[in-house]
């Protein structure tokens, strides 16, 4: 399960949705989220469904690795999507069963919450997938430049949040490892009752915690023998500029994104 969690990872490569501007996606992953969110009819999911897998297949990732993405959220979507099956009144009921029933509305409802969340996992997933935890520190550091005058350590902000997707991946593998060594102890975690498991789990904490810590110890140490002193004096080796793919994909996306909320307004 933990081997599942992709989000975080980086994978190069040299197609459009790599060579755009960080900018253009982080603002694109933004849209596509509040497109997410306005929509909630069948043909405008349809056309960001379109929309976002195409970006996908843009960007030359295997389909199967960004639906595996999906399985550590497998029961968060269930969950949510059974709740709104269940507990969504409506007056055509399919099934009852005592004080529990199944009505249309809720069958749409759960559809629709269900198909919310695997698209806003996917689209997001494409920000970390094709951009560098580099490229998607400086991207937020210029949104975010208007801030500085309200003396905001808006790079300090940048580089904790890019560092905090990029760790992701590092301490998912050091959880893997820590609990492939607590079951080489005797350790079980897959037997006994969901309370059992969370307590099989308390050991793996403490190793996980020192570890995270000490990685962090260790990062901080490389960065100040590197002379890091925050955005005083920093330069950049690649400069950040919009080009014609910026304009490709900003067009797509207003095509795209446009004519799912058009569909949504149209009655």
């Amino acid at each position: 399960m933990l081997k599942d969690i992709t989000l975080g990872q980086y994978f190069p490569g040299n197609t459009l949705m790599h060579r755009i501007d960080p900018r253009t996606k982080i603002l694109l992953v933004m849209a596509i989220i509040v497109a997410l969110f306005v929509c909630s009819s069948a043909p405008a999911y349809l056309v960001l469904a379109v929309y976002i897998f195409g970006l996908i297949a843009v960007s030359k990732l295997s389909l199967r690795m960004v639906l595996r993405g999906l399985k550590p959220l497998l029961v968060i979507i269930v969950f949510t999507g059974v709740l709104n099956l269940f507990l969504t009144p409506g007056d055509d009921i399919l099934w009852r069963a005592g004080f529990v029933s199944i009505t249309m509305a809720g069958v749409r409802k759960a559809a629709l919450i269900v198909a919310r969340l695997v698209l806003l996992i996917a689209g997001a997933s494409l920000l970390t997938y094709t951009t560098s935890p580099i490229q998607l520190t400086d991207g937020l550091e210029r949104l975010l430049a208007p801030l500085k005058r309200l003396h905001l350590p808006i790079h300090e902000l940048a580089m904790m949040m890019s560092l905090a997707l990029r760790f992701i991946p590092t301490l998912v593998e050091e959880t893997d490892k820590i609990m492939s060594a607590q079951r080489a102890r005797g350790a079980d975690f897959d037997s006994g009752n969901l309370l059992h498991r969370a307590k099989a789990l308390i050991p793996i904490l403490v190793p996980l915690f020192v570890s995270a810590f000490r990685r962090a110890d260790e990062l901080a140490t490389a960065m100040e023998c590197r002379l890091y002193r925050g955005d005083i004096g920093r330069t950049r080796l690649r400069q950040l500029k919009f080009g014609r793919d910026d304009v490709i994909c900003a067009a797509s996306a207003v095509l795209f994104l446009g004519g799912a909320i058009v569909l949504q307004v149209l009655p």
